[in-house]
């Protein structure tokens, strides 16, 4: 049985690294003794596979984790958020869980890509940078991987674009950022908006998957949202 979990990272837990989350939740699944399968092999590990990974300091409203259980598992679906509280940080909250197919690709395969909210201090203009952004063929931005630098238009990588605004008045920035066939990540998209931008608050709202020319979250129950994509 594969279970799909939907979890909100927010607050100092924000600071904690993809590794610390994986094994915060290893422990919490230990502690309500879910019957979590393991690989085979000389280490075996529990099967907890998570989706893309959230960069340090960022918050989000829509992680993504699949937990596979022994075939033979029974177990209360509707129950595991309450369940699972406890044993989680303050900061990660539950608040979806499904079961999915366990043929259905991973997570790090589905989606394509992520909704991004980057809040700003007031005062920032940030409908003309996203008026000169949207009006640009290409957007060059110096990226490291593997220890090697490389400079690449990510303009293709910016989905949707859009400058908004808290019920408070402050600014920030609305992103649909792709994460095929290289994710871009969001201090990547304000070097390539403007070197001098600085965000004081990143949150992922939403992955998303495509179906039917339908964007769509992840988990088909308790849906965070859906979106049509523009013609």
């Amino acid at each position: 049985m594969r279970l799909r979990v939907r979890f909100q990272k927010l607050g100092k837990v924000r600071w904690t690294s993809h590794r610390d989350v994986a094994r915060m939740w290893e422990r919490a699944c230990r502690r309500v003794r879910l019957p979590l399968a393991w690989s085979a092999g000389f280490s075996p590990r529990p099967k907890l596979s998570f989706g893309l990974a959230l960069p340090t300091g960022a918050e989000s409203l829509a992680e993504y984790l699949d937990i596979e259980l022994v075939a033979e598992a029974v177990v209360d679906v509707d129950g595991l958020p309450a369940l699972l509280g406890p044993a989680l940080p303050v900061g990660v909250e539950v608040t979806a869980v499904a079961v999915v197919d366990e043929k259905a690709p991973s997570l790090q395969e589905d989606v394509d890509s992520c909704t991004w909210r980057l809040g700003f201090a007031p005062g920032t203009d940030l409908p003309t940078v996203v008026d000169r952004a949207l009006a640009s063929s290409s957007l060059l931005v110096e990226r490291e991987r593997k220890g090697r630098l490389s400079v690449d238009d990510v303009r293709p990588a910016i989905l949707a674009l859009d400058a908004v605004a808290t019920a408070e008045g402050e600014p920030e920035l609305e992103a649909l950022l792709a994460t095929r066939p290289r994710a871009l990540r969001p201090q990547e998209l304000l070097r390539a908006l403007d070197p001098d931008l600085e965000a004081t608050r990143v949150c992922r709202t939403h992955q998303w998957i495509e179906r039917d020319d339908l964007r769509q979250e992840p988990l088909a129950v308790a849906p965070h949202a859906t979106w049509a994509r523009a013609q």
